[in-house]
This record gives structure tokens, sequence and C-alpha cells, in this order.
């Protein structure tokens, strides 16, 4: 296990979410004890990462230094890899110069993107739908796997955990995540007991006040539950999980949308128009009853945590 993901004061990274994500929500990520993360692509324009980073690092060390009994959890930034992301190598210069402890790749998996990450000091975690990713990625030099399983929020896949975690454990014994349904304390238990290190948490963070989502996207996940949320790649060519609510309000039937071409997948401007208007959610949001504070959602998810370890050791 790479030095920087041990000893964490939770189990738990937060997912890195598009548009939504941003440094305040980061920072009190890590804070309260998780791994907090964002996306590259959600700094627009590009010069805009290099004011965002240097705000995560400076707030992380003075609160290091403030605190040094009870340190901030690492920071981790998103960077997805597939050939439309035109803006790669200028945000790959960046994280270099800031030297992000954990980056986060996806959609794809490079031995040169990884170098570059190892040659500062940096660990790589890949997210994966399925075992056969999961070796492509680790040999391509991955530190570490995000099993993406069934009901996670956004882009996923359809296997069970159950078994995706299986098959990984099988032949992977670094660090790995869990990413699906997750967004309480017994699940993020559950999770390592199935073999995870982590739990992978994005969904019941939108509904916080950090979160740069709208008031109606934060309350929609306060509102819903699993059956609200529909599997679908129109909206970026990749197949993804989205409340049903901001599809109906976009004027689409939820239960007949068309399939998109995977060719045609964008993470650009288009994109980013999409995710405003229909908004992507995992399927565990029936145990947010509430918007919180990030502080109060993770103090929510410790005291379950804690709860169900004691049960489960009586």
């Amino acid at each position: 296990m790479p030095k920087i993901l041990q000893n964490l004061p939770l189990p738990i990274i937060g997912s890195p979410l598009f548009i939504i994500s941003n440094p305040k929500l980061v920072i009190e990520q890590c804070k309260a004890g998780v791994v907090g993360s964002m996306p590259a692509l959600n700094a627009r324009p590009a010069a805009q990462l290099d004011e965002w980073l240097a705000e995560i690092t400076e707030a992380l060390a003075a609160y290091n230094q403030a605190n040094p009994d009870k340190p901030a959890a690492p920071f981790a930034i998103n960077q997805i890899v597939h050939k439309s992301n035109d803006r790669l190598d200028h945000d790959m210069e960046l994280v270099a110069k800031y030297k992000v402890p954990i980056i986060i790749t996806s959609l794809g998996a490079r031995v040169d993107i990884n170098e570059a990450i190892h040659a500062y000091g940096g660990v790589v975690m890949h997210d994966l739908i399925t075992n056969a990713f999961a070796h492509k990625a680790i040999e391509k030099g991955a530190d570490g796997l995000i099993a993406v399983a069934a009901g996670a929020g956004g882009h996923a896949g359809v296997k069970s955990p159950f078994a995706l975690i299986q098959e990984i454990r099988q032949w992977f014994d670094g660090p790995l995540a869990l990413s699906g349904s997750i967004a309480s304390g017994d699940a993020v238990l559950a999770a390592q007991a199935m073999g995870a290190d982590f739990a992978y948490i994005g969904s019941a963070f939108i509904a916080t006040e950090e979160a740069r989502a709208a008031d109606g996207y934060k309350q929609a996940i306060v509102d819903s539950n699993s059956d609200d949320i529909v599997y679908s790649n129109l909206f970026t060519g990749v197949h993804g999980n989205y409340l049903k609510p901001s599809i109906v309000a976009a004027g689409l039937d939820p239960d007949n949308l068309p399939q998109s071409d995977p060719s045609k997948m964008n993470f650009g401007g288009d994109a980013k128009k999409a995710w405003k208007d229909i908004w992507g959610c995992g399927q565990g949001i029936g145990a947010i009853t509430e918007v919180a504070t990030t502080a109060n959602m993770v103090a929510r998810l410790k005291r379950e945590y804690l709860v169900a370890r004691a049960r489960l050791a009586l």
C-alpha cells in the first residue's frame, strides 16, 4: 500500500464529480478525513486549474500546520485520458507542478501518463468497470484500482460489486476502492468486507452545502431513491446513471431514451452543457435525507461505520 494511502482517518475516497467538485468541497472532504477529489476539467478556463491547485495545496498545508495531531487526508485530481480531452498535456504539467498526491485516471490507461505521475512521487488510481480493464491498468503502470460497479453515479458499469471485487482480488493485492451505491457507513464497512480497501463515494457529496450543484439537484437527491435512477449512454456516449426527474425536465421520456454513438464521446463544452441539465447520480441515494455540510456528512458516515464495526464484533 503506498504510504499516502495508509492510515487514513476513514477508508473513504470522495469521487470526482464532473462540474460539481470544487476546491471548497475538496478541502472540506480532506479536513473531515476522507480523500477529496475533483476532475481537472472542472476548472474552466484551463488556467483556473493553476489557481485551484494553489488554493487546495495552501489550505491543506495551513490546516495540517494548525492540526499536527489530526492532519487532513490527501487530495486527488481526476484526469480523463481519452483522446477527446485536448487539455490533458496542459493539466498534467500543473499536477506535476503541485505534486498532486493522487491522480485518478479515467477512460483509458496510458504508460506515459503513469510514468509522469510517478516521476514526481504521485500515486495513480485507475477507475474501471471490468476485470479485463483492471488487468490493462496494472500492466500499464497504475498503482491502484477503483472498481466502478453497478449502481454507481455517472459513468458506471453493470457488474455486481461482489463479482468485480472477487475477480480482481484473485490476482491483485494492491490498493482497491469500490464504487457503487455507497452512501452509508454500513456500506463502507461492507465494501471492506468484500475485499476492497476503500469505499468510493460520490452522489452523497452532491447533497452538501459546499458542492457546486444547483439547489434543485441537491434536493432531488434528498427526495429520490434507486427507483429514480436511469441508466443510459445518450448524454455522453458512455453508459451512466442519471436522475429521472432531470431527464423528464429536459423534455425526454426516461423509459424510451435512444442509444448514443460511443464514437462521439466528448468531455468538452457539449458534455458540460449536458451534465448541467441532466444530473448524474448513483442508486445509493435513499440514504440521503438532507442537504448537509461536508463535515456533517462525513461525521454521519463515521458514526455509522463505527456502529457497524462494533455490531459485527459482538
